[in-house]
């Protein structure tokens, strides 16, 4: 029996492993309000041939998660006799119905449930076990980042966030926060889709993050997805848009209140100021950012999502970014050199994005061989696979290539990307 090589390949192409890609089903199964009951086997049935056509609701989640019609995934119908009744495929934009839908659609399922599915009480012992899961979800997040199994598990999330309000009843207090844990994991799928480079599917979950940011009514969840929405601008090299989305979210009231989210507005507000070439607006907005956070006290209560990341860490890394942007690779090289003395030691991505930024600040001062070391440095499994970091990699090696094509150095790095490509399985 023939394997499916076509499924195989996709996976490849997305990052999955056979047990991601059982998490990524069972979430989307989760999310439409079915038992998630895919395991690794399940997986290995699929790709060995075994099932050819998997079951009704696995092959919608199938569909959603690889967002492409499932004959496409190299699955082939059984033959059915001809008297048969065909049975569509569910539909994944309906199965996902809680992720992609407003308020009305949310209580128009509601109301058609039977009387005693809106008998629970939901309560914010519910939004604590929500709350939960995405603290597992950050934590991956900054170990690996960008990966599709990321996106999918925050969009389910959400979706629970919002079927929750749809199968129980809630007061108001409850009501927003349900809306603040999906807008929250809605923008962190954004966040996962940009950092994959994902960029379409990022723009349609900042606009789902929007709207159920604005029915929350909670102004760290709106900071968060303006945000977002500017650093989506930023890495897709539309600076104007990407200045006028962190703008929103400087302007916000939080920021007034709390000076660590002022700091984290400038901080990414520099960073987009260096693709328009402005030093002088860069340094401007530099110092706000570091006085704000100065100012700033770590006890105060503020959301899992800033407390997770932000510091004088990862001011200096978003400093680090104006500063390549700007040709200013002198500074550039202080700035790597302190995130990576004070970043926290879960930061793997992080660690790996801000290590290859070194690179190019080392390579743009003529220091051909240091600047070699340092892009070795950065492991090649999961760290050297992020889309990000491939970029900056790839990047690396032409710039050498171009500034010094007969040097050591270069000869060198041509040998340990090829080494490197060999040794991928």
């Amino acid at each position: 029996m023939e394997g499916n090589e076509i499924l195989r390949g996709k996976m490849a192409e997305a990052g999955f492993t056979q047990t991601e890609l059982a998490e990524a089903v069972n979430a989307d199964l989760r999310s439409a309000g079915y038992e998630g009951t895919v395991s690794d086997r399940t997986v290995r049935t699929w790709l060995t041939g075994k099932s050819r056509w998997p079951h009704r609701r696995q092959r919608a989640a199938l569909e959603a998660v690889f967002q492409r019609p499932i004959t496409e995934l190299g699955f082939t119908p059984r033959q059915e006799p001809a008297t048969a009744r065909i049975v569509p495929s569910e539909d994944p934009v309906l199965r996902r119905r809680f992720i992609s839908a407003s308020t009305g659609i949310a209580l128009t399922a509601a109301a058609g449930a039977p009387a005693h599915a809106a008998a629970r009480r939901v309560g914010m012992s519910d939004v604590e076990r929500l709350q939960s899961k995405f603290a597992v979800l950050v934590a991956s997040d900054h170990r690996y980042g960008g990966k599709l199994t990321i996106e999918t598990q925050a969009s389910a999330l959400a979706g629970e966030a919002l079927a929750l309000q749809a199968r129980g009843t809630v007061s108001q207090r409850v009501r927003g926060a349900l809306y603040g844990c999906a807008a929250s994991f809605t923008s962190s799928a954004m966040w996962a889709a940009t950092d994959g480079r994902r960029f379409d599917s990022a723009q349609r979950h900042f606009h789902r993050a929007a709207s159920l940011a604005a029915m929350s009514g909670d102004p760290t969840i709106q900071f968060r997805i303006w945000s977002h929405a500017g650093s989506l601008y930023r890495h897709m090299a539309r600076p104007a848009d990407a200045l006028a989305a962190n703008d929103v979210a400087r302007n916000l009231p939080i920021t007034r209140r709390d000076p660590l989210f002022a700091s984290l507005g400038h901080a990414r507000h520099a960073a987009i100021l260096g693709l328009t070439g402005d030093s002088r607006a860069v340094r401007q907005v530099l110092g706000h950012a570091q006085r704000a956070l100065e100012q700033s006290h770590p006890g105060e209560q503020r959301p899992l999502w800033l407390n997770a990341f932000y510091d004088q860490a990862e001011l200096d890394n978003l400093a680090l970014a104006a500063c390549l942007a700007l040709g200013n690779y002198e500074d550039a090289e202080a700035r790597a050199h302190r995130s990576l003395s004070l970043l926290r030691p879960d930061m793997l991505r992080t660690r790996a994005i801000t290590t290859a930024r070194l690179a190019h600040a080392q390579l743009g001062q003529g220091d051909l061989e240091p600047a070699v070391t340092t892009a070795m440095s950065i492991p090649t499994d999961p760290a050297g696979q992020h889309p990000r970091v491939a970029g900056l990699l790839g990047g690396f090696g032409s710039t050498l290539r171009i500034a010094a094509p007969a040097s050591s150095a270069a000869r060198t790095w041509d040998q340990y990307t090829h080494d490197s490509r060999r040794n991928t399985p």
